[in-house]
């Protein structure tokens, strides 16, 4: 199904995954994973697409196993930075005749030590929406609540933002983010220059504190103080800091949906176990309110 049409009548719950480095395997285990993430009945789940436009066939497969295997709605990234217009045909069309609809179009982060020429073809994920636009997707879009790393302001990546929607972006999936006042900032602002698609909260539980410096490298997310400050408090007792990860995120979702937020999409690294944690906390509210 469109996810555009399913944002129209409700609510969305979404999963994000990814394809693993390994070898069959860890692909098996990916697949036992997405078969449990459909016991929470989401309205769709991503794939990415790799770092630098690797593991691109094996992202096709997952969005193949999410479509036709497991029979739910799929949504494949697709990463326009490191590809060519044959590498994007190859994918946009295996991704067509795998029945699959949805499309997340990036241009993508250039990964570290990656040699070769980046975004050759493609600079801006508009470029990437305008070649797509013969095989009819439904295009989504990412946005940054605390504006992109490369960008001068977030004022200038909103106006990048308009751009992708102009370019056929039906619907936005935010970068995570800690502090939900800069996503409230990013829709109002977004709204103000006349962007309409439906902006949906990204947000990844933090449960190990060994990833604070990653994310920080990752998209410069701010950690508030408060969290933070339990984080270092507990950082050397695992269980007792997923359990405040996965309660802080359930804060943020129950803000967020307080106010309006049109779904929220769960970035789980690939682990069940982590969506059903959060689910059961918001067992009634997804049951009520999506």
């Amino acid at each position: 199904m469109r996810i555009d049409e399913i944002l129209a009548r409700k609510r969305t719950l979404s999963f994000e995954v990814f394809p693993p480095k390994k070898g069959a395997e860890e692909r098996d285990k990916l697949f036992a994973a997405i078969d449990e993430l459909k016991e929470l009945s989401p309205d769709f789940i991503s794939v990415t697409y790799g770092a630098g436009g690797s593991d691109s066939k094996n992202s096709v497969g997952i969005a193949d196993y999410i479509q036709n295997r497991a029979g739910l709605t799929a949504l494949a990234h697709i990463t326009g930075g490191p590809s060519s217009p044959e590498d994007v045909d190859a994918v946009a069309s295996a991704l067509r005749d795998k029945g699959v609809e949805n499309v997340l179009c990036l241009r993508g982060d250039r990964p570290a030590n990656y040699e070769a020429e980046y975004c050759r073809y493609f600079p801006h994920a508009t470029d990437l929406a305008a070649y797509l636009a013969p095989y009819r997707f439904t295009l989504g879009a990412a946005c940054y609540p605390e504006g992109h790393m490369e960008c001068e302001s977030l004022y200038a990546d909103l106006v990048n933002m308009k751009k992708k929607e102009d370019a056929g972006a039906k619907f936005f999936i935010t970068q995570l983010f800690y502090d939900n006042s800069y996503y409230y900032r990013l829709v109002n602002e977004a709204r103000r220059i006349g962007v309409t698609a439906p902006i949906i909260p990204g947000i990844m539980p933090l449960v190990n504190p060994k990833n604070i410096r990653r994310i920080k490298e990752m998209c410069g997310s701010a950690i508030p103080l408060e969290f933070r400050n339990m984080i270092e408090i507990y950082a050397s007792r695992p269980a007792v800091m997923e359990e405040i990860g996965y309660n802080y995120a359930v804060y943020q979702i129950m803000d967020l949906i307080a106010k309006g937020a049109p779904g929220i999409h769960l970035y789980v690294m690939n682990n069940a176990r982590t969506a059903k944690a959060i689910c059961a906390r918001l067992e009634r509210v997804l049951r009520e309110l999506f």
